[in-house]
């Protein structure tokens, strides 16, 4: 029985695509699953396969900071090593993040293949220090070919759940109505600037017949307030395939996996990217839905500033008003979001596992 060893920690950015390729491999494939203690890896993937952990920190920093993250990353190769061996892994994936660097040079000491998948359409600096190392790497969009081109990278789009490829009801306790539904999700990391944005226009949405689905996160100071009729406020949600089906438009930040998700759904979307994003990453994946005209920029702004409440007017105010299909921007702009679909990420991904060229 072959066996893949997974590595992928952190945020849902990189564990929900993992989850995903990990699903999507044969049923005689062995797969185990390498991450840190206390992060989201201990929630969900315990239930589903088996989760070696190590300490590992970033590669950044300076003196004493950078040489403990150093020996830590030293250590931790180490440990990776003898779980390769003892588990007799032959094949790793990983997602990119932290965990990604000890995996990928543990898995070059032991000879074993490695693939690494780069979702943001600007490479993480893993990829960009150690890509070169692995076997292949796959990217989710064009545009981080672009940036790596001593890689070889092969483009397979970022693996979605099944969930999202399937029709989904909209939740029971969404708002009802005929009313347009909107969707607001923040993430993992960006939502609180992000509900301050919308806080402030939810009367006047749902006084014009808009229904609101907002997900705050779990770090929000303004969450429970009385809401308006219509709103129904949530920390998080694992309906999110049947509210983004259903949903005339989001507004969301602009991770890679959201971004994907949004894609196979062909959800328009008001795209917020999270200003504090290594490398400004969500700008550049933005870009990208924005330039097929799938989605609307607006740039994180103050609770008192126009930019975002015009360009809800602009989006939803025709579909308010009854217009012919010609002059609602929504329908077009999901017909985009669909083009921006790549639908078997998953299997494409899988297949380069089952089959992963061997670098000398």
């Amino acid at each position: 029985m072959p066996r893949l060893l997974i590595a992928a920690s952190g945020t849902g950015g990189h564990l929900f695509p993992a989850l995903a390729v990990a699903d999507a491999m044969p049923a005689d494939w062995s797969v185990s699953w390498l991450g840190v203690p206390d992060r989201l890896e201990r929630q969900l993937v315990p239930s589903r396969y088996p989760l070696h952990t190590v300490r590992v920190g970033g590669l950044q920093g300076r003196g004493l900071r950078k040489l403990v993250n150093l020996l830590q990353l030293l250590q931790a190769v180490r440990s990776v090593r003898r779980l390769i061996q003892r588990e007799r892994i032959a094949v790793v994936f990983t997602s990119g993040g932290y965990i990604a660097a000890p995996a990928i040079l543990a898995a070059r000491w032991c000879g074993v293949p490695v693939v690494l998948h780069e979702s943001n359409a600007v490479p993480g600096k893993v990829t960009r220090l150690l890509g070169r190392l692995c076997s292949q790497v796959a990217v989710g969009l064009p545009q981080a070919a672009a940036r790596l081109p001593r890689c070889r990278p092969v483009v397979t789009g970022t693996p979605v759940r099944q969930a999202f490829l399937e029709p989904a009801p909209l939740p029971d306790w969404a708002p009802q109505g005929s009313g347009p539904l909107l969707l607001v999700m923040g993430g993992s990391q960006g939502a609180v600037g992000l509900n301050q944005m919308v806080r402030p226009l939810l009367a006047k949405l749902t006084a014009a017949g808009v229904r609101v689905v907002h997900l705050t996160g779990s770090n929000d100071p303004e969450a429970g307030q009385p809401l308006p009729a219509g709103v129904v406020e949530l920390p998080f949600s694992d309906e999110i395939p049947g509210l983004l089906q259903h949903a005339a438009l989001a507004i969301s930040r602009s991770g890679a996996g959201a971004l994907s998700e949004l894609a196979v759904c062909g959800t328009p979307a008001v795209l917020v990217p999270y200003p504090a994003a290594a490398d400004h990453h969500q700008d550049v994946n933005a870009a990208a839905a924005a330039e097929l005209g799938a989605a609307v920029i607006v740039w994180q702004h103050g609770p008192g500033e126009p930019a975002l409440e015009r360009s809800l007017w602009r989006l939803l105010g025709p579909r308010l008003r009854g217009a012919a299909a010609a002059s609602d921007p929504l329908r077009g702009m999901s017909t985009a979001m669909g083009e921006l679909a790549v639908r078997d990420a998953d299997q494409r991904v899988a297949a380069m596992l089952r089959k992963p060229r061997i670098v000398q």
